[in-house]
């Protein structure tokens, strides 16, 4: 556990009693509420930097999209010849 920093975060009763039933006190993993907490965050921090790169990428796309086509049609043109 190096280079952690310790938090404090503010939940509902409800999702709060969620987290709980996950809590496997005595598991061999440490399932923990840091733990699972860890876990979603580095999953939903991993899933929105997927997203910003999935637009990103779009964005280049869209903005080239007339030169890809005719690339893209070069190279099927290029391919049909004899």
């Amino acid at each position: 556990m190096c280079n952690m920093k310790t938090i404090a975060i503010t939940m509902d009763e409800d999702m709060l009693a969620r987290l709980d039933r996950l809590v496997r006190p005595g598991d061999a993993q440490g399932t923990n509420r840091s733990r699972i907490i860890r876990t979603a965050v580095r999953e939903y921090v991993a899933r929105l930097e997927r997203q910003i790169e999935d637009e990103r990428e779009a964005a280049v796309v869209r903005r080239h999209r007339s030169r890809l086509a005719r690339q893209a049609a070069a190279l099927v043109r290029q391919q049909a010849k004899p």
